[in-house]
């Protein structure tokens, strides 16, 4: 069996995003989390839900092979990467299009 998805919540910018935003997008951001935490990597990768999907409008930080963008609510999306086995969760947005680098 393969193993979960490990978290790593501890951005900068995830944390930041996360005491700023509204109770109702907390408690989604939390749900979301909640999903992922039960999920393999294979799992994330075929999940309909999520919406995983590579950007490829944002320049990786360095040593970051590529950044990814998921679903948190039907406005609401995250941006992260894999490292290893885990999701590092940079950052999320109430407004779906920044996830991508435009606004």
């Amino acid at each position: 069996m393969e193993d979960r998805v490990r978290l790593d919540l501890s951005s900068p910018g995830f944390i930041e995003a996360f005491q700023e935003a509204e109770k109702t997008v907390q408690e989604q951001v939390k749900k979301a989390i909640e999903k992922l935490s039960q999920m393999s990597w294979t799992q994330v990768y075929k999940d309909r839900g999520l919406k995983w999907e590579k950007i490829y409008s944002l320049t990786p930080p360095q040593g970051v092979d590529a950044l990814y963008t998921f679903r948190i609510s039907r406005s609401c999306r995250a941006v992260a990467y894999r490292k290893q086995d885990f999701l590092v969760v940079l950052t999320f947005d109430p407004d779906h299009d920044s996830a991508y680098g435009r606004k």
